[in-house]
């Protein structure tokens, strides 16, 4: 659970940065803001964040681009696309398999490759009741 520790962690200096600024804060309603509580402004943002990928010696990418990255792991780990959709707040699951269909794609490819490979290199027979006496599977590559 780092994350949701990470979180609550922000969360109290959140409260802390809303009781330093007393009348002077805005509650905008947003999760990450400025200390005064009023929102990041996207010029900001984008400066700080181009400043920690360059200090980390990282291709420069887009802030949104860490959006995309984090659906396709979570794809990559079994996420079911519904759980997915929710989290990207995505009001129908058409638009979640349509931005991510390249994903599902490269993962349909790569289950049935794994499959091809099972299918190729059958479990050993020895320790089978039938010694096997059946044949063997066979199995042709699907592309």
């Amino acid at each position: 659970m780092p994350c949701l520790r990470s979180l609550e962690q922000h969360r109290d200096r959140h409260c802390k940065e809303r009781e330093t600024a007393g009348t002077g804060w805005k509650d905008s309603g947003y999760v990450f803001t400025r200390p005064n509580g009023a929102p990041i402004e996207e010029s900001a943002l984008t400066l700080h964040f181009n400043t920690l990928l360059r200090q980390a010696r990282l291709r420069r990418i887009r802030f949104h681009d860490l959006r995309h990255s984090t659906v396709t792991l979570l794809l990559e780990q079994g996420v079911e696309l519904v759980v997915i959709k929710e989290l990207l707040g995505h009001a129908h699951i058409g638009v979640t398999v349509t931005v991510y269909a390249h994903v599902r794609l490269r993962l349909q490819r790569d289950a049935i490759d794994l499959l091809g490979l099972a299918l190729r290199a059958p479990a050993d027979t020895g320790n089978r009741p039938d010694a096997g006496n059946e044949p063997p599977l066979c199995a042709a590559p699907v592309r």
